[in-house]
Order: C-alpha cells, then structure tokens, then sequence
C-alpha cells in the first residue's frame, strides 16, 4: 500500500492597495515569507515596507507560525506592501475566525481606495490648471 501524502492546509487572500494586487498563501510553517520566488528581505528594499508587510503577524501575535507565499504585481514599492498586508490579513481571518476584531480594529482588513486622481482635459494635471494671465 501507498505511503499516504500528508495534506497541506493552505489558506488564502487576496489583497489590494492603489493598482496593487497581491495574493497570499498561508501554510503553517517557520515563518518563512516569500514575495515572487523571492526573500522579503530581498524584494522590498525599505525596512518600513517589510514592517508594514509583517504587522498582521506581530497584531495576531502569530510572527513566525505561518509560511507566506506571495505572488504581487501592479504599482510599486509602497503599494504592494499595503496590497500584501491586505492579503495577509484577509488570509489569518481564514485560518482563525478570533483574528477578525484585532485586524478589523488595526485596519488591516479595509481596502485603502485611495488611488490617482485621473487627469481632465483642459488641465495640465488632475487639479492643475494652466497659468492665469490677466494680458
């Protein structure tokens, strides 16, 4: 008879932030986090950004429980790390339902619809108009 292969639990979310859109994969594990095949460390440049990528962990008090596998695109540095805080957070309410009031209160769950304002014609930006000459 066959070895029996030990199942994986692996929980999902889907986090956005600007044109940002991450998805996170939680499994339990070492508390390894990995960004598009690649360290955190090594994908983010900014140790802010890596904080506000690991918060939903240090909130839920659950930092080095969990493996993270992340696939990102869209927008930059910034973005994507709020996109994958997103994520994450949607992801740890999947795995433990008492998660949901401390990252609710923490604002980890709320979509940030904050975004560029788009440019009008007659404008030279979204707000900017041309200079006004009275001659």
């Amino acid at each position: 008879m066959p070895a029996k292969k030990k199942e994986v639990i692996t929980y999902q979310g889907t986090g956005r932030r600007k044109s940002s859109v991450a998805r996170v994969y939680i499994t339990p594990g070492k508390g390894e986090i990995t960004v598009n095949g690649k360290s955190l460390d090594e994908y983010l440049p900014l140790e802010t950004l890596r904080m506000v990528v690991r918060a939903p962990f240090e909130v839920t008090e659950t930092l080095g429980q969990y493996d993270t596998n992340i696939n990102v695109y869209g927008g930059g540095h910034a973005g994507q790390a709020g996109a994958m805080r997103h994520g994450i957070a949607r992801a740890l309410c999947e795995v433990v339902e008492d998660y949901r009031p401390k990252l609710k209160s923490a604002g980890f769950l709320t979509r940030d619809s904050r975004a560029k304002e788009r440019k009008k014609y007659g404008l030279k930006a979204a707000r900017r108009a041309p200079q006004f000459s009275k001659r």
